[in-house]
């Protein structure tokens, strides 16, 4: 099926994502299997395992607030 008014299904698409509640668990688990992931394609290694838990912790905050 081709679009053919882009505009409007980008106006629909922005109007769902925002009548959907943010659900924080469902997002943190997403956030935590990202950086699992990328730490074991080795993108970043931890020799401290709470090393850059600030930066996890913030993220999941603003993923929340969506």
């Amino acid at each position: 099926m081709m679009v053919k008014n882009a505009a409007m299904l980008e106006r629909f698409e922005a109007e769902f994502i925002r009548s959907q509640p943010a659900d924080f668990h469902r997002n943190l688990a997403i956030v935590e299997a990202l950086a699992h992931e990328a730490e074991a394609l080795g993108v970043f290694r931890r020799k401290d395992p709470l090393e850059g838990i600030e930066t996890i912790t913030r993220v999941a905050r603003a993923v929340n607030r969506v």
